[in-house]
């Protein structure tokens, strides 16, 4: 088991202080997570992503993805087929699994397709109007409009 001392980047940064808890649960999420069924995370964009998940075997009805509490969560539970069929051999496994991703700060999915057998998510990055930089005035000799006192 390892730990990480984040106190040095605490002395330089505001406002990150939620980052130990996010860094334990993405550690926690990932440990009981198999590599089933494999998956791709790209960068399309400046503030595009898309999450690729092979899923082989499933229609779109067993699929479900959800995003809440800042995770993305995609299912897959193949419904029992009808007729019993005898596998000579079977190598493509349809066994029920379940992805998670923590998403960062406004992130949220657009929507997802399903083509050649991979199941693909795309993501965006929209931040808000109030969160982009924007330039802070210098007021000579004054007091600046809405501080307070201290």
């Amino acid at each position: 088991m390892r730990t990480y001392d984040l106190s040095p980047l605490y002395r330089s940064t505001v406002g990150f202080d939620r980052l130990a808890s996010i860094m334990d649960n993405v550690k926690s999420t990932d440990s009981g997570q198999s590599g089933y069924p494999p998956y791709n995370i790209e960068k399309i964009g400046e503030d595009a992503y898309r999450i690729s998940i092979a899923v082989a075997g499933f229609t779109d009805a067993d699929l479900t993805i959800e995003a809440r509490d800042g995770q993305l969560v995609i299912s897959g539970k193949k419904v029992a087929e009808e007729k019993e069929v005898n596998y000579l051999h079977r190598g493509i496994a349809t066994r029920a699994f379940e992805k998670r991703f923590q998403l960062a700060d406004h992130v949220r999915a657009l929507g997802a397709t399903t083509e050649n057998g991979l199941l693909h998510v795309d993501l965006v990055r929209e931040v808000p109007e109030a969160l982009k930089p924007r330039k802070i005035e210098i007021v000579a000799g004054g007091q600046v409009e809405g501080s307070v006192d201290v």
